[in-house]
């Protein structure tokens, strides 16, 4: 249990650079939706965001894994970091090179045309990105997690500075709504034209703090470009390239196909952009459980690895997804019943997605699920084994996005996600205890999905006329979940307990 308690804190500590700083990044989710009540114009950004978590995973080609699978011993963790690290600078360097000189071409392929500095600003973005994941990776295997939360959370403080100073401060100056007698000053650094633009930029400019903040990390770096070293690493990379790229496709395909494939006029009043608009927008609050999934991830990798030659670790993992479970069906708990309470960050004119957010907050928390069932393919370097699974879930929701988002709109996109996911959750599980058995609680998780799902059905189907006895009802429903963990985890153990000292 202390080895548990050891990796609940480490995640609590990454979840603060994750779930707070997300945390910040919703209050700018008001901003964003109140600003520009129109959804259409927050749909070229978001979805050139979309893409760009595609990209990230080209560029790091799963050199950020292979950095914690080949660098775990002192001896050869400067060795390892030097060449990922080269490798991964140099191939960012030609790849963002190249989108930048093609970044007319290709915005005029997106139906953006003039917006090539989009391209150029996000390919940028992508590269640091890409360049900080090694350094970032060293911080996390060497348990320097304060050092990690401290960066992350300077870098988004940093974005959400600049969000409110161009898009609230300049743009008020700027329209003479407060102290008109700055807007000449203001014209200098800001451009009304660019307007949602301007999210993309915020994001650049934090971005290069990074570089400057990790500056520590790479003292003793050195080029050091080796292909007979490198081959191996590129060998167990390779598949966590293609599985992190069918993975991602698996959990965007929904949003990449939307725009596309959604019939003009199917909602009344709304044009497909306002309709990609207000779902990627509600999307948003169903991230939650994937920053949670995001902050285990961080403290469960190198954790994972280091017990690679423990006999008695498959015990241990069973714990730690029982408790990921609790935990992630206790939030899903918590949002799915307080929908409109939530729904009060998003403008109003984006209010009408909410509908897909407990479904979306579902298959998010079987992305973490399948998170912690990888577990057996990354410590048996069997990684092939996920690339058969991350495509079969990949094809499994680009086929469901095909029939769904036609005839049901959000919702299909909601379903196809989360049926996927449970797909590949099926299928890594039964391949896993194969390979690697893992005394996974199976029974337990049904339970407590099963009790959170029941819970959220009971609050969407009864509705109350008093806005306060609704509010009071759907924290009951919380508590509910959490008396129910508490029967079942804690009473119940204390009472066997009892009875076994009786018996001795």
């Amino acid at each position: 249990m202390s080895v548990l308690k050891k990796l609940a804190g480490e995640t609590a500590l990454y979840g603060i650079s994750s779930i707070v700083g997300r945390f910040v990044y919703f209050l700018l989710v008001p901003l964003h939706t109140y600003i520009f009540d129109k959804p259409e114009s927050l749909a070229d950004n978001n979805e050139l965001f979309i893409y760009a978590t595609l990209f990230n995973i080209i560029y790091t080609y799963g050199m950020e894994t292979t950095f914690f699978r080949f660098g775990t011993t002192l001896k050869t963790r400067q060795h390892y970091y030097n060449i990922i690290l080269t490798s991964v600078i140099v191939s960012s360097v030609v790849m963002s090179g190249l989108l930048i000189i093609f970044a007319e071409p290709l915005i005029n392929l997106l139906g953006y045309p003039g917006k090539q500095r989009l391209i150029v600003w996000l390919a940028m973005i992508i590269a640091i990105d890409a360049c900080v994941a090694i350094p970032f990776a060293r911080l996390r295997m060497e348990n320097k997690a304060k050092r990690f939360v401290k960066i992350r959370l300077i870098n988004i403080g940093i974005n959400v500075f600049l969000n409110l100073f161009y898009l609230g401060f300049c743009r008020a100056v700027s329209s003479g709504k407060m102290f008109p007698e700055l807007a000449e000053y203001v014209s200098y650094i800001y451009n009304p034209t660019i307007g949602a633009d301007y999210i993309i930029w915020a994001n650049f400019i934090a971005n290069l703090y990074l570089i400057w903040a990790l500056r520590k990390e790479l003292i003793g770096f050195k080029f050091s470009i080796n292909w007979q070293a490198f081959k191996p690493l590129w060998q167990y990379g390779f598949p966590i390239l293609i599985m992190g790229l069918a993975g991602n496709i698996n959990q965007i395909a929904d949003r990449l196909m939307f725009r596309h494939l959604l019939p003009e006029g199917f909602y009344p009043g709304q044009s497909v952009d306002d309709a990609f608009g207000i779902y990627t927008s509600c999307y948003k609050l169903a991230i939650l459980m994937a920053i949670v999934t995001q902050a285990f991830r961080y403290a469960a990798d190198p954790f994972f690895f280091s017990k690679t030659e423990d006999k008695n670790a498959p015990p241990v993992f069973a714990q730690v997804m029982k408790w990921f479970i609790i935990a992630g069906c206790f939030l899903w708990v918590c949002i799915g019943v307080n929908l409109e309470v939530f729904g009060l960050i998003l403008g109003e004119n984006y209010r009408s997605g909410l509908v897909a957010v407990p479904i979306l907050l579902f298959a998010n928390l079987l992305v973490g699920i399948y998170w912690n069932l990888s577990v057996w393919f990354k410590l048996t370097d069997k990684t092939y084994y996920a690339v058969r699974i991350t495509f079969i879930g990949m094809m499994c929701s680009i086929i469901l996005n095909l029939l769904l988002i036609p005839k049901i709109g959000y919702v299909g996109s909601a379903i196809s996600f989360t049926i996927s996911s449970m797909v590949m959750v099926v299928i890594c599980y039964q391949w896993g205890q194969k390979h690697f058995p893992v005394p996974y609680q199976v029974k337990s998780a049904l339970f407590y999905i099963g009790t959170a799902g029941i819970l959220i059905l009971t609050d969407t189907y009864v509705s109350f006329t008093s806005y306060i006895v609704s509010v009071i009802f759907s924290i009951s429903l919380c508590l509910i979940f959490s008396l129910t963990v508490y029967l079942r985890e804690v009473y119940s153990k204390r009472i066997l307990t009892i009875n076994t000292d009786q018996n001795k």
